[in-house]
């Protein structure tokens, strides 16, 4: 009795171009957007701010650091409020229970904590963090992503994605090679 094998078939994650410099991969995101390309990715060795804009990421991280600092702040006057006026209500030299100008610091301090723990653990879930694998680590040449080569990927879940007509795009750009990224 013979069993025949499933069949070796690569899934395609994208199409990857590398490219000489960042104004090569400027002009390549630039044509890919006006291309009708939504599901695009840029790799650089250094910050480029045009990219950023080009490719239209959104930093959402501010309003969220301010809905933490928002939280921090009403945690630490509802903590006060609590223990103050609910828990343990004792009154001083005939002060009121609830003091809000001794519940300043407090608010102050949670505010801050809130904000800044909000931040770090915002910023590494906005960008995908940890993420120990990706499927560009596939390619040998990406490891030049960090030295001094720009790259370009267009992922195959865009809707205007065709391999054969994709490659040509990206081929007309003038990269230095144009490679496939597989899962």
């Amino acid at each position: 009795m013979s069993v025949a094998g499933p069949q070796a078939t690569t899934r395609l994650y994208g199409m990857m171009a590398e490219l000489q410099n960042a104004e090569d991969l400027l002009r390549a995101v630039r044509a890919a957007r006006a291309a009708g390309f939504v599901e695009l990715e840029a790799y650089t060795p250094y910050p480029v701010e045009e990219i950023s804009h080009e490719l239209g990421h959104k930093n959402r991280l501010p309003a969220i650091v301010l809905a933490g600092g928002a939280l921090g702040t009403l945690t630490g006057l509802a903590l006060q409020y609590y223990a103050s006026v609910v828990a343990y209500p004792i009154r001083v030299a005939g002060k009121a229970a609830a003091s809000w100008p001794a519940f300043v610091v407090i608010a102050f301090e949670l505010t801050i904590l809130f904000a800044a723990l909000t931040a770090v653990f915002g910023m590494l879930f906005l960008n995908g963090l940890p993420q120990p694998y990706h499927p560009v680590f596939n390619v040998p040449i990406f490891e030049l992503a960090s030295r001094n080569r720009f790259f370009l990927l267009l992922r195959s879940k865009d809707p205007r994605f065709d391999p054969v007509t994709t490659r040509q795009f990206l081929q007309e750009r003038t990269p230095l090679q144009v490679v496939d990224v597989p899962f």
